[in-house]
Formats: structure tokens, sequence, C-alpha cells
């Protein structure tokens, strides 16, 4: 096997690797700017320069030369090497600034060179405390400027399309923006305009930039060029905590962090699954946020008055034993997990009501054979794989006001707002409605209304698109969880070290709400049905012993980034 030594220390790899991704992937930390694993390396930055060599050999004998200590004399390069763009190959020897105080040194004086006429924007920079440029600069860059003269000025605060926002004097020219829409998105809507130290990222001429993936640049961006026109100036790294979970939006089921602040969703950025999303999210995904901070309900209510859970809980059983079991209809959810659509069919089990269904919300021609799908959905295939099978609002429409339906028991989602039916519709029919904001369709038809934890409030499991099971972390906490005992939850520093009573803490951003798998089995107790665990990791160990399709997906096994499904289960 081939081997190449860095730093003397020797590593064996196999095919042909780039000697930047090879050392960021042992534990080197290299510096770099320009570079990103997805898109081509235009060697631009200058910042992850290396002295590289090869084995000086005899070319008579054809065997190394060795000096006077027994060692391979290595035959450096007259100049250094840019790693991203280095081919490895058997035999090279590397050295980087951990061994080398020429490149210690090249390193020092290219950010010298970057930051001469970097503004002094760090107070007010987005980008301040998660910014490489500020990072590297403090690690490997002067203590100070030499240059005393004045800065050149480029055009701040442009709107390049409705979500991202230019700073030019902070760009560094690394084209990252550049090559994501040439390489990645390919809409071709950025470019680099002017020349020289003049120049920076800009749209052609009569182009906005409002491509679907455009918030990508932002992430991407090695420095505070680059921002997000909705959370700009919201809050600083350190104040918010981030929770690794899955978004809501859609069929593909990208891996996300979701940024809290006072309990509120503040911002959502990709997390990198390779099976799934790579490093990549769709702007959709981005802008969902506020749906999860706004219009949320504040009480469960029976007859359209608030009233405590323990009353709703007895509201919602006592409907399900006045009807036939038989005129009950169970409408599941393609927005509820797994385990939450698997009590609700054990639940219409024990008052001998048919299976669940669940209503599609199918956009076609939405979908772009990448993150977007026509499905608006997370978890439908999680619907399928339990067997709750998808009914069409014409069906659901026909069965609602053809008199076989006395109990509509509806599990997050809004049926009215669906076209499935009309509140009209619903009269002379009782509806128990688990819902997520007040702006809810059924909501007025509702006679008992349960306030559900969404996405982002619950511990649970969806199911994409392509059949990849993976795991839902709770990001806000609920009314009654302190959100500092929480493990599941991330936590900032506020969050660690604050009290109920600090200024930045508001109560009421707590919302009263419950998920599920705490509301249906609370019900089925009412009922007289056993429906006890110890939580939704008990009910996922459940759902694998009973149901094929998810033989052996269990949380330990979906980890992080979640597993392959297939119909008899997981993957090898």
């Amino acid at each position: 096997m081939a081997k190449v030594t860095i730093d003397n220390q020797t590593f064996e790899f196999e095919g042909q690797e780039k000697l930047l991704q090879f050392c960021l992937d042992h534990g080197v930390d290299l510096p770099h700017f320009c570079y990103h694993p997805s898109m081509s390396a235009p060697a631009n930055c200058r910042q992850c320069l290396v002295e590289v060599g090869m084995p000086q050999m005899n070319r008579e004998t054809g065997q190394p030369n060795m000096d006077e200590d027994g060692n391979t004399v290595i035959q450096f390069m007259p100049k250094l090497q840019t790693s991203c763009s280095m081919q490895m190959s058997d035999g090279m020897v590397v050295k980087t600034h951990c061994s080398s105080e020429t490149v210690k040194r090249a390193q020092k004086d290219t950010l010298e060179f970057l930051l001469i006429n970097h503004p002094l924007d760090c107070p007010i920079c987005d980008q301040a405390g998660h910014c490489p440029l500020q990072n590297q600069a403090y690690k490997h860059g002067p203590e100070g400027s030499r240059f005393e003269f004045e800065k050149v000025h480029k055009p701040k605060h442009i709107d390049l399309g409705p979500r991202v926002v230019l700073d030019g004097e902070r760009c560094i020219n690394c084209t990252r923006c550049i090559r994501f829409t040439r390489e990645v998105s390919k809409s071709d809507q950025l470019t680099i305009i002017e020349r020289g130290v003049k120049n920076y990222p800009m749209t052609p001429p009569g182009v906005e930039f409002d491509e679907p993936y455009s918030m990508n640049v932002i992430d991407i961006c090695p420095v505070g060029a680059l921002t997000s026109k909705d959370h700009r100036f919201k809050a600083r790294i350190w104040e918010m905590s981030k929770t690794a979970s899955i978004s809501a939006v859609g069929a593909k089921g990208s891996n996300c962090d979701y940024w809290v602040k006072d309990n509120l969703i503040l911002k959502v950025t990709p997390r990198t699954n390779m099976d799934v999303n790579e490093y990549w999210l769709a702007d959709e995904e981005r802008a969902d946020y506020k749906r999860f901070n706004e219009d949320r309900p504040t009480s469960p209510t029976v007859s359209g008055a608030d009233v405590s859970w323990d009353m709703a809980w007895k509201a919602a059983a006592d409907c399900l034993k006045e009807v036939d079991g038989n005129r009950v209809l169970f409408l599941g959810s393609a927005y509820a997990t797994v385990e939450d659509n698997y009590l609700l069919s054990r639940l219409a089990e024990a008052v001998g009501s048919s299976a669940p269904v669940y209503l599609p919300h199918v956009e076609n021609g939405h979908g772009d054979d990448w993150l977007r799908t026509d499905d608006r959905t997370p978890n439908a295939q999680g619907c399928e794989r339990l067997g709750i099978h998808a009914v069409s609002a014409d069906d659901l429409k026909a069965r609602l006001t053809s008199g076989e339906v006395d109990l509509l028991y509806v599990m997050e989602d809004d049926p009215v707002a669906s076209g499935a039916c009309s509140v009209a519709d619903l009269e002379g029919i009782k509806v128990v409605l688990h819902h997520y904001n007040t702006t809810n369709a059924t909501l007025p038809a509702a006679d008992v209304a349960l306030p559900a934890a969404t996405a982002v409030e619950t511990v649970g499991t969806y199911v994409n698109i392509d059949g990849h099971a993976q795991r839902l972390r709770p990001a806000k906490a609920i009314a009654g969880v302190n959100r500092t005992l929480s493990m599941e939850i991330g936590k900032c520093r506020a969050d660690r070290h604050g009290t109920p009573f600090d200024k930045w803490y508001t109560e009421s951003n707590l919302v009263n709400c419950h998920p599920g798998w705490v509301t249906i089995p609370s019900i089925a107790a009412e009922l007289g049905t056993e429906m006890t665990y110890k939580g939704p990791k008990a009910i996922m160990e459940e759902v694998t012993a009973s149901v094929l399709a998810f033989k052996g997906a269990t949380y330990d096994a979906m980890g992080e980034m979640g597993v392959r499904l297939t119909e008899a289960g997981v993957t090898a």
C-alpha cells in the first residue's frame, strides 16, 4: 500500500487523493480558505501551502539515496506547494506549519496580505465567533498590521437577492460562492466583477440571486462577506444553542442544525450527511422555522374553552367511548413521527376502528431530483411502512359526508386546509385534533384540541423518500421541561449558567404542548387500555420488533446519520 509521511508521521493510502483533504481526514490541521471538498480546487487563497518532497533516487541502482546516518535523502520541491491541488504519491514527504518554519512564515505572510484591506468589522459582523479568517488570524497570522495607508473600499450592504446580503469589503476572493453556483447548483447566478484588489462577487447585469439554494453560499463563505438577510444582527453564535436534527420540510430528510436563543428557533443550517443531503440545505428548509415560534396554542381546549391536560385527555377519551369503534376515522399524519403514528394505530385497534389513513401533501413539479421533493411531508414513507396508507382528499371528503363517520380523530394535520373537507362538512361529527398552530383551519370544528409538539420539540423517527430512517432531536423545550436537564437538547452559555430570572429568559416561549407519545397513552389510559412506555426509544424498540419494515432501526443503530431501510428492515 502507498505511504505518505506528514510531519514525520507515516500514513497509508489508496487511490488518488488530494493532500489537503487527506490531512483534514487524518486530523492534521491545515489552514485553508478557498478549498471545499465538493468543488474544484482553484488554489487561489495560498493558505494551505506546504513543503513537498520525494526520495532522491540513484539513477544507476534505482534505489533511494541514503545519508551518512542511513536515512533516505529527500529532495524537496524548490517552491512551496498548495496542498489542496497536490496529488499524493507513494513515498511523498510533507512538512506543514507544524514542522517547517518556512511554511509557518508563508502562512503568516499570506494572512497579512489578506488582511491588508479587510475592514475591522468583527464587532458588528454576524460571522464573528465562527469566522475561519478570524480564527486563522489568531492562530497563524501576524500580531498586528504594518499597513498604515487607506484601505481599498468596496460596496457594502448589497442585496444580491431576496435572501443573501453582500459586504464586498470583507470578501477575500476565495470564489467558493462562484463555484457553488457553477458546479453544484448550476444556476450561474454569481460571478466576479472588477479586477485586482477591487474585485468581488456579484450577479450578472439583470440577474437576481434567487435560486432555491442561494443561502448555501452563506455557509461556505469563510468570512462575513455573505450573510442572511433574515438572520442578520439577530444573535451571535455564542448566544445560541445548536441541536443536530432533521428538516421537517419535504421528503428528503435533510440533516440540519437548529439554532435557538431564548427557546426560539432563529436559523437553520445544513449538517453534513453524505448519504442524504451531503453539505447542503434548500432555502425553503431554512425559511420554514417561523412556524415553530409563531401562532402556537397556549392550552388544550374542550368545546373552545381552555382546560387542563387531564381534562382534555378525559374529554378525548369520552368522545371515543360515546361512538362505536367502526364509526371512528383515525387520520394519521406524514408530519408526525413513526412512534406517534404507531401509537395512533394501537389506539385505533383498541377502540375497534379500522387502521388509520393519512393525507398525502404532494405538489407536482416542486421537486428537482436533488433536495426538493414533490412530497411536502417528512414522513410519508414512515406511515406506509407502518401500514398507514394514503387516502385522497376526495375519498376522505366522501367518507365524511356519507354519514358513516361519527368521530374524526386527526393526528397533526389539517384536513380543512388540505381541501379534504370544510368546517361545515364536519357538523355533526365529533373532532379530536392534535394541532401545532392556532392557524390550523380545522381548529374551529374541534371538540377537543390538543396542542402538539412540533418536529423541533419532540424525539422520534422520520423515514425519507429514499427509505433512510433518521432521528429527530428536540431543539426547543416545552412547558414543564427543564432545558438544562434534557440531554437531547443543545445548550448555549446562557442555558448552562443562566436562571429563569435573567432578562434573556421569556417563560411564554415555552409552549404548553405535548408530543403524541405522551398524549395518546394518556388518552388510552382513560379508556382502560395499557400503553405504558419509558419513552420514544422504547416505542421504537417495539416497532422494530413488531414491524418487519423497521427491523433493526433502533435509536442506537440510527445514531446521528440514520440507517437505510429495505422492505425487510435495515440494510447490511
